[in-house]
Formats: C-alpha cells, structure tokens, sequence
C-alpha cells in the first residue's frame, strides 16, 4: 500500500498530522509532505485515518 499526496489540494490545515505523525510532516508553511510512501501493514491504519481526516482529499492510498 502507498500514501499519496495531491500538493495542489493540500490548504494546510494540519488535519493529517495528528493521526500520522511518523508518517506526515508540515513544512515551514503548514503544508503536509510525506515521511512515508511504502507503508507497512502495522503503518496503514494511520495512514487510513489521515486520509479521512484531510478536509480537501489531499490525501489517498493506493495499491
């Protein structure tokens, strides 16, 4: 499973930090970028819980 991004929806809320701290970090201007884009399996409940938390669907896992 990998996280993906969209950059241009991200409006940097913050939203998806809390969830995934290890696996999402905020830039100097509060805009996610990923840790982590292979996620293990013990990783992908959090990954799952950012993506529902992002207010813009910034956010998506893939297979």
């Amino acid at each position: 499973m990998k996280l993906r991004i969209d950059s241009t929806r991200c409006q940097g809320y913050g939203e998806c930090l809390p969830p995934a701290p290890g696996l999402i970090d905020l830039d100097e201007w509060g805009y996610a970028w990923l840790l982590v884009v292979d996620l293990t399996d013990d990783q992908e409940s959090a990954a799952r819980a950012a993506v529902d938390a992002c207010p813009n669907d910034a956010l998506r896992l893939e297979r």
